[in-house]
């Protein structure tokens, strides 16, 4: 399928000189002179490498071959981040470049979506939110109830997030992976 200038848009997934990439950022510019255009950022689910490109009147690219699979983290092999298809149990492994920025949130048995381009695993999304244990963050102080404070919390899968100050360590919260950003406590 061709996709064309007016179907751009923030989280599309298109192929460009066979490479896939995401829409990260949409911007649709109509100058004082000449005809409008669309400005996008697109990062490459081969590299994760982002680059900019525009978009004229007429232009087309390919919607890629990308399949999505549910699929379950097993572990971290010290090269390849290895994981398996809950139906036919296959196992596949990707790369730290593969998995990029998403390694901070892999907790063991944690179900992911496995993106496959062209029958081959390429990256992963993990879910937008994510419960996790604090393993390590400075103890409160008396009388530092402000819930506007914030302090730094490692999590047990490595990740920093910052959290409110009546938070402790060894509580379970719900972080958003897409910002980072502490979303709430869970209720033990």
């Amino acid at each position: 399928m061709t996709i064309e200038m007016g179907d751009l848009k923030k989280g599309l997934k298109i192929q460009i000189d066979g490479i896939p990439y995401r829409v990260v950022e949409y911007q649709h510019v109509k100058p004082g002179k000449g005809p409008a255009f669309v400005r996008v950022k697109i990062k490459s689910f081969l590299d994760g490498k982002v680059i900019e490109k525009t978009f004229h009147a007429g232009d087309k690219c390919e919607t890629p071959n990308i399949i999505e699979k549910s699929m379950q983290y097993l572990y971290h092999d010290g090269e390849m981040y290895q994981f398996m298809d809950t139906e036919s149990y296959e196992q596949v492994g990707l790369s730290d470049e593969q998995v990029g920025e998403n390694a901070k949130w892999l907790l063991d048995s944690m179900v992911v979506n496995v993106l496959l381009f062209n029958d081959r695993a390429i990256s992963i999304s993990v879910p937008q939110i994510v419960e996790l244990k604090i393993v390590e963050t400075p103890p409160n102080f008396k009388g530092d109830t402000s819930s506007a404070g914030k302090k730094p919390a490692k999590l047990e899968t490595g990740a920093t997030v910052q959290i409110p100050f009546h938070v402790l360590e060894g509580e379970v919260i719900r972080v958003n992976t897409e910002t980072g950003e502490y979303v709430e406590k869970v209720k033990s």
